[in-house]
């Protein structure tokens, strides 16, 4: 017999497992919020049963341990761009190849902004060199790399535009300036508090990828 969690996530919603599905869910949940909140250092099978109300035993049953959740987490946030950009409706409003890396920079800017834990997520990726961090950040890479081959079909960059190294430069800007945020509120000499300082990031941004790719 399955037991029962009930945990609250972050937002304040209570999630109740009553089921094999509904306690893998507690657990992720649980998972998740607690490596926001308290990264690495406070993310254990204890801790997290703790935060899940369930007994650990079934962390192993279902997701075979830490690295099991690690690769789950890892896996979902690889998705919140996807998420936001139904790829049955892609074809209708990306004609070129600058309108999809357009709206990809300024969607991920978006997500970053509005999830803590992908923030903490990019910190790491460029200050920790450890075999969780890199799970984490090889399932976020693979999952993106795959929708943008999706959604790009046969749209192509411009002739003689290395693109790959492009976008590289283009989201590691972005990163930047959203843990830049995080830390200080302005990189810089540039604020980054306000919702009106992000619109002219925003524009900036769409005007230096028009640049590029036209």
């Amino acid at each position: 017999m399955l037991q029962t969690a009930d945990i609250t996530t972050q937002d304040g919603a209570v999630v109740r497992a009553k089921n094999r599905a509904g306690t893998e869910r507690a657990i992720y949940l649980a998972a998740r919020d607690l490596l926001a909140e308290q990264g690495f250092q406070g993310f254990g099978i204890n801790a997290v049963a703790r935060r899940a109300g369930c007994d650990k035993q079934l962390i192993y049953r279902y997701y075979g341990g830490l690295d099991g959740l690690i690769e789950a987490i890892g896996a979902d946030l690889g998705t919140w761009v996807q998420d936001r950009i139904p790829e049955d409706t892609g074809g209708a409003f990306l004609l070129t190849y600058g309108d999809l890396m357009e709206r990809l920079a300024i969607l991920f800017m978006e997500a970053l902004r509005d999830d803590p834990l992908v923030c903490k997520i990019v910190a790491w990726e460029v200050s920790k060199d450890t075999p969780q961090v890199r799970r984490l950040a090889e399932a976020r890479t693979k999952a993106l790399s795959k929708w943008l081959d999706r959604m790009r079909g046969t749209l192509a960059p411009p002739k003689g535009v290395d693109a790959a190294t492009t976008n590289a430069l283009l989201f590691a800007a972005i990163q930047h300036l959203v843990l830049s945020a995080t830390v200080s509120g302005q990189f810089a000499g540039i604020s980054l508090r306000a919702e009106k300082d992000w619109d002219k990031v925003a524009a900036a941004v769409r005007r230096l990828v028009r640049a590029i790719y036209g």
